[in-house]
């Protein structure tokens, strides 16, 4: 018998509401608020589910600073094009840059501290235009 099975990034925070509503302004998707107050989800249109757990203790994790590493990173593909756009989005939403993908390397990603702490990434989809309309 095969079991359907759905994978969830839990990412932990002191406010779960508040990242949870970052997170859904900055991927344009819907926070679901079930029984346990304590986790909060981001649904996104194309199926794509989120989590913010409450940690009491919650302490954020530093990039790149070994003796805090991460406990996960989120890359947020976007057309080449758009990225300048998503920057600004995801600014003005409370990320904090901490690296405008200006260093060296491939492509031109770059990197930010959403409201809790945690990395993120805006990356250009490869071989993505812009989007119009």
């Amino acid at each position: 018998m095969t079991v359907t099975k759905t994978a969830v990034l839990v990412l932990d925070s002191a406010e779960p509401r508040q990242l949870a509503d970052f997170y859904a302004a900055l991927l344009h998707a819907e926070v679901r608020i079930g029984h346990d107050p304590d986790l909060v989800e981001v649904a996104g249109r194309d199926g794509v589910v989120l989590a913010v757990r409450r940690d009491h203790g919650y302490a954020p994790p530093s990039w790149p600073r070994p003796e805090d590493s991460q406990q996960s990173h989120l890359y947020i593909r976007v057309a080449e094009g758009d990225l300048d756009a998503a920057e600004r989005e995801a600014v003005s939403l409370g990320a904090v840059p901490v690296d405008n993908g200006t260093g060296p390397g491939p492509g031109h990603a770059r990197v930010y501290a959403d409201p809790a702490g945690h990395s993120f990434t805006l990356e250009p989809t490869p071989g993505a235009g812009a989007r119009t309309g």
